[in-house]
Protein backbone atom coordinates (compact mmCIF):
# COMPACT_ATOMS: atom_id res chain seq x y z
CA UNK A 1 0.00 0.00 0.00
CA UNK A 2 1.23 3.10 -0.75
CA UNK A 3 1.98 5.41 2.28
CA UNK A 4 0.64 8.81 2.71
CA UNK A 5 1.12 12.09 5.06
CA UNK A 6 -1.43 13.77 7.37
CA UNK A 7 -1.57 16.43 9.56
CA UNK A 8 -4.42 19.19 11.07
CA UNK A 9 -4.77 22.44 9.38
CA UNK A 10 -1.66 23.76 11.62
CA UNK A 11 0.71 21.65 11.26
CA UNK A 12 0.76 20.74 14.76
CA UNK A 13 0.11 16.94 14.66
CA UNK A 14 1.28 14.87 11.98
CA UNK A 15 1.06 11.25 10.64
CA UNK A 16 2.10 8.90 8.73
CA UNK A 17 0.02 5.91 7.28
CA UNK A 18 0.01 3.32 4.72
CA UNK A 19 -3.66 3.29 2.97
CA UNK A 20 -5.97 1.84 0.35
CA UNK A 21 -7.47 4.91 -0.89
CA UNK A 22 -9.91 3.31 -3.41
CA UNK A 23 -12.93 2.83 -1.28
CA UNK A 24 -12.94 5.73 1.45
CA UNK A 25 -16.34 5.87 3.36
CA UNK A 26 -18.61 9.09 3.83
CA UNK A 27 -20.44 8.73 6.63
CA UNK A 28 -24.19 10.67 7.98
CA UNK A 29 -23.41 10.07 11.51
CA UNK A 30 -24.08 12.90 13.88
CA UNK A 31 -20.20 13.71 13.91
CA UNK A 32 -19.21 12.50 10.50
CA UNK A 33 -21.84 14.73 8.61
CA UNK A 34 -21.09 17.66 10.63
CA UNK A 35 -16.93 17.61 10.31
CA UNK A 36 -17.22 16.90 6.08
CA UNK A 37 -15.14 13.98 6.61
CA UNK A 38 -14.48 11.23 3.97
CA UNK A 39 -12.97 8.64 5.95
CA UNK A 40 -10.32 5.41 4.70
CA UNK A 41 -9.21 2.48 7.04
CA UNK A 42 -5.80 0.94 7.77
CA UNK A 43 -4.61 -0.85 10.45
CA UNK A 44 -3.17 1.19 13.30
CA UNK A 45 -0.04 -1.19 13.05
CA UNK A 46 -0.23 0.79 9.27
CA UNK A 47 -0.34 4.57 11.05
CA UNK A 48 2.04 6.16 12.71
CA UNK A 49 1.68 10.01 14.59
CA UNK A 50 4.64 11.88 13.94
CA UNK A 51 3.98 15.24 16.33
CA UNK A 52 1.90 16.58 18.44
CA UNK A 53 1.18 14.02 20.75
CA UNK A 54 0.83 16.29 23.25
CA UNK A 55 -1.67 18.70 21.00
CA UNK A 56 -4.37 16.28 20.81
CA UNK A 57 -7.83 16.27 22.83
CA UNK A 58 -10.09 13.13 22.46
CA UNK A 59 -13.75 12.99 21.56
CA UNK A 60 -15.85 10.13 22.57
CA UNK A 61 -19.71 10.00 22.02
CA UNK A 62 -22.70 7.65 21.40
CA UNK A 63 -21.04 4.12 22.20
CA UNK A 64 -17.73 5.72 22.88
CA UNK A 65 -15.76 2.93 20.74
CA UNK A 66 -13.81 5.48 18.65
CA UNK A 67 -11.44 7.80 20.20
CA UNK A 68 -11.97 10.98 17.65
CA UNK A 69 -8.84 13.04 18.17
CA UNK A 70 -8.53 16.81 17.47
CA UNK A 71 -6.23 19.00 17.29
CA UNK A 72 -6.60 22.01 20.30
CA UNK A 73 -4.91 24.66 18.52
CA UNK A 74 -6.29 24.57 14.79
CA UNK A 75 -9.55 21.67 16.04
CA UNK A 76 -8.97 19.78 12.80
CA UNK A 77 -9.87 16.04 13.62
CA UNK A 78 -7.38 14.56 10.96
CA UNK A 79 -7.87 10.54 12.23
CA UNK A 80 -9.24 8.64 15.00
CA UNK A 81 -9.04 5.61 16.62
CA UNK A 82 -11.23 2.15 16.74
CA UNK A 83 -11.84 -1.34 17.06
CA UNK A 84 -13.73 -3.70 14.38
CA UNK A 85 -15.56 -5.88 16.51
CA UNK A 86 -13.12 -9.14 15.53
CA UNK A 87 -10.47 -6.94 17.57
CA UNK A 88 -8.78 -5.45 15.26
CA UNK A 89 -7.50 -2.22 15.94
CA UNK A 90 -7.73 0.84 13.48
CA UNK A 91 -7.10 3.91 12.31
CA UNK A 92 -9.55 6.06 10.23
CA UNK A 93 -7.96 8.73 8.18
CA UNK A 94 -9.60 12.24 7.05
CA UNK A 95 -8.61 11.81 3.58
CA UNK A 96 -9.14 15.52 3.52
CA UNK A 97 -5.82 15.73 5.93
CA UNK A 98 -4.22 13.66 3.64
CA UNK A 99 -1.37 16.38 1.64
CA UNK A 100 -1.32 15.77 -2.04
CA UNK A 101 -5.04 14.50 -2.66
CA UNK A 102 -8.05 15.90 -3.44
CA UNK A 103 -11.12 14.06 -2.13
CA UNK A 104 -13.39 15.53 -4.63
CA UNK A 105 -11.66 12.86 -7.73
CA UNK A 106 -12.51 10.32 -4.94
CA UNK A 107 -16.15 8.22 -5.20
CA UNK A 108 -16.61 7.72 -1.78
CA UNK A 109 -19.08 4.78 -0.41
CA UNK A 110 -22.33 6.58 1.33
CA UNK A 111 -22.44 4.86 4.72
CA UNK A 112 -25.62 5.22 6.51
CA UNK A 113 -23.84 5.55 10.34
CA UNK A 114 -26.91 7.86 11.63
CA UNK A 115 -28.71 4.44 11.96
CA UNK A 116 -26.58 2.12 12.84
Amino acid sequence: MPTYQGSCQCGAVSWQAEADLSQPIACNCSRCQRLGAMLVFTPRSSFRLLTGEDQLSEYLFNRRVVHHYFCRTCGIESFAYGTLPDGAEIAALNVNCIEGIDPRVLTPTHYDGRSA
